[in-house]
C-alpha cells in the first residue's frame, strides 16, 4: 500500500489568473482540438500519465473515452513543439451544482510528456489552460458564465504540479489522504528500466 495526497485546489474569480511570465517559444503553439478522437486522446493520456500511475481511463472502451470526450463543454488543448504533441489540457464543463445558472470548469487533465518537463512549458500551457476555462461559455451556447475553475492533483504527480497550479492563481481548498495499492507498471507506455 501507498499513502496517496489528493490536493483540490480552485479559482473563483478570472481575475485571479497569474499567467505565466514566459512567452511561449517559437516553435512551439497551443491548439484546441476539436473533435479530438479517442485515439488521440487516450495517446495524450498515456504520453503524460504513463509514469505517473493515471489509470482510471485505461479500462475504458473507444466508445465509453468518445463519450467522455465529445460532452458539451468538454475541450482539449495541446501544445506542440516543433509540431509534434508535447503536454495537453482537457477541461470539462459542467452546471454548478448549487447554482445551475454558472459554469464550473474542471481541469480534468493537465501535463507535459516527459521530455518537455523542465522547460518552463508547464506554466505557459496551464495559464492557457485556465484562460480558455474561463470563457469556454463564449465557445458553448448552451453554457451559462463560468464562476469556478477547479482542479485536482495527488503526491503521485510530479513534484512541479501544485507550485505550478499555485503560481497560475489557483488555491488549495480540501485535501485527503488515503492508502492505494501501487501500479505494478504495466500500465505504462514503455517497459520499466532495469
Amino acid at each position: 500500500m501507498v499513502s496517496v495526497t489528493t490536493t483540490y485546489l480552485e479559482m473563483l474569480d478570472s481575475g485571479s489568473l497569474k499567467a505565466s511570465a514566459r512567452e511561449l517559444p517559437a516553435q512551439c503553439q497551443i491548439a484546441l482540438v476539436p473533435h479530438i478522437s479517442a485515439d488521440f486522446s487516450k495517446f495524450l493520456y498515456r504520453s503524460v500519465g504513463s509514469d505517473l500511475n493515471w489509470a482510471d481511463r485505461l479500462i475504458w472502451s473507444r466508445q465509453q473515452w468518445q463519450d467522455a470526450i465529445s460532452q458539451e463543454g468538454t475541450e482539449t488543448y495541446v501544445l506542440y513543439v516543433n509540431h509534434a504533441p508535447a503536454g495537453y489540457v482537457e477541461l470539462v464543463s459542467r452546471l454548478k451544482e448549487a447554482d445551475v445558472e454558472t459554469t464550473e470548469v474542471e481541469i480534468m487533465y493537465f501535463g507535459l510528456f516527459p521530455e518537455a518537463t523542465g522547460q518552463g512549458l508547464g506554466g505557459i500551457l496551464l495559464s492557457e489552460g485556465i484562460a480558455r476555462a474561463w470563457d469556454v461559455d463564449s465557445r458553448w451556447e448552451s453554457l451559462p458564465p463560468v464562476s469556478r475553475v477547479w482542479v485536482h492533483t495527488c503526491s503521485l504527480d510530479g513534484p512541479a504540479a501544485i507550485p505550478n497550479y499555485e503560481a497560475r492563481g489557483l488555491t488549495v481548498y480540501h485535501t485527503e489522504t488515503e492508502d492505494l495499492d501501487p501500479q505494478d507498471g504495466a500500465i505504462g507506455l514503455w517497459p520499466a528500466s532495469s
